[in-house]
C-alpha cells in the first residue's frame, strides 16, 4: 500500500482487551473522530475487529455489533446529541478482489461523505482507498498481548494519536 510519508508513529502494548478498550474509548471522545479515516492490518485472529467493537461501543452503538466480512460494509448512524448524527462505516475488505467493486459498491461516494470510515484488510483496496489518517498494526505476541503500531498520515492522524497518550 502506497501512503504519503508517515508523519508520527507510535508503538504500543497491549497487555490485555481492556488495553484496547481504554485506546478506543480515548479515540472515542477525540472530536477530530468524526471525519477521521482509520486503517487497521494484521495478521487474522489479531484483533481488528475487537477494536472496531470496543470504538462504536464507546461512541454508543447498542446492540450487535458484525462484522463486515460478507457485506464488505456496515453502516451506523449515531446520534451526538443536538440533531447531530455520525455517519460511521465499517469496511473489511478481506475478500475484496475486484476494483470494480469499489465503483459497483458506491464506496467512492462513502469515501468521499463526512463521517468516520474504519477499513479492515485496507491493502487489499489499494489504491482505491484515499491516504488514511491513522494506521493501526496490530501484531499477536506469543503471550497473548498485541503490539500495535500506530502511524498517523495527517495532522487529523497526529491529533487523534496525541488524544490517546495516556491511553497507551
Amino acid at each position: 500500500m502506497t501512503h504519503s510519508p508517515i508523519l508520527e508513529t507510535r508503538t504500543l502494548h497491549w497487555p490485555d482487551e481492556e488495553a484496547c478498550g481504554r485506546f478506543a474509548s480515548a479515540l472515542a471522545h477525540t472530536p477530530a473522530l468524526r471525519n477521521a479515516n482509520i486503517e487497521l492490518d494484521g495478521p487474522l485472529g489479531a484483533g481488528k475487529t475487537t477494536f472496531v467493537r470496543h470504538l462504536l461501543r464507546a461512541l454508543g452503538v447498542t446492540g450487535r455489533i458484525k462484522s463486515p466480512t460478507y457485506a464488505v460494509v456496515e453502516p451506523y448512524s449515531l446520534s451526538l446529541g443536538n440533531g447531530e448524527t455520525l455517519a460511521v462505516s465499517h469496511f473489511d475488505f478481506y475478500r475484496f478482489d475486484d476494483p470494480r467493486e469499489w465503483l459497483d459498491a458506491g464506496f467512492r461516494e462513502i469515501y468521499a461523505t463526512p463521517g468516520l470510515k474504519l477499513a479492515e484488510w485496507a491493502s487489499k483496496a489499494a489504491p482505491q482507498l484515499p491516504t488514511p489518517d491513522l494506521v493501526l498494526i496490530l501484531a499477536p505476541l506469543a503471550d497473548d498481548t498485541r503490539q500495535v503500531r500506530a502511524q498517523a498520515f495527517t495532522p487529523r492522524g497526529i491529533e487523534l494519536l496525541a488524544a490517546t497518550t495516556e491511553a497507551a
